[in-house]
């Protein structure tokens, strides 16, 4: 990590990140979450900001292949690091990630807010698990509990794990 310009809370840290496979260089103030970071200064607005306590999931994003809440993380917390959000999980020619195909053949959404971070959160979950695809829906939504929308009750949710699993599997 790059020295601080000045001292103090209000003190500014030069960071080197990878976004969605793409350098990112930029001066931050000490203090800045990482969601701020992606949404104002890499105008990257599809991590959503719910709770602001970790709780909700909307900010879920992937640190170097693993999921975490970009809301309780600083962005100098990533220099040096790699991040993915949910505008990185489709091909860069435009075909859609096996979670992205799956909640839009299900209707796993709703308004639409949660979905990025639950997106991210069962990427990450397929990523680590190749098993889901046989998991009853009690596993699942064991599984997908960090994650709260409050519109559609869930049954589409699960269903489009089942299904990303699936497509997931045939990829292989």
């Amino acid at each position: 990590m790059s020295e601080a310009t000045e001292f103090g809370p209000d003190a500014l840290v030069t960071i080197e990140v990878e976004v969605n496979g793409r350098p990112a260089k930029e001066e931050v103030p000490t203090r800045m979450l990482l969601s701020d970071f992606l949404r104002q200064r890499l105008a990257l607005t599809g991590t959503h900001v719910g709770c602001e306590h970790g709780v909700c999931g909307a900010c879920t994003v992937h640190i170097d292949g693993r999921p975490a809440r970009s809301c309780l993380t600083l962005a100098i917390q990533v220099d040096g690091r790699s991040v993915r959000t949910v505008e990185g999980l489709a091909s860069p020619d435009g075909s859609l990630h096996p979670v992205q195909q799956a909640f839009k053949e299900c209707h796993a959404l709703q308004c639409g807010f949660c979905t990025p971070g639950f997106m991210m959160a069962v990427a990450g979950l397929l990523d680590e698990r190749d098993d889901l695809q046989s998991a009853d829906d009690d596993e699942i939504r064991e599984e997908i509990a960090g994650n709260i929308c409050r519109c559609t009750g869930y049954q589409n949710i699960v269903s489009a794990v089942k299904r990303a699993a699936e497509l997931t599997n045939e990829s292989r």
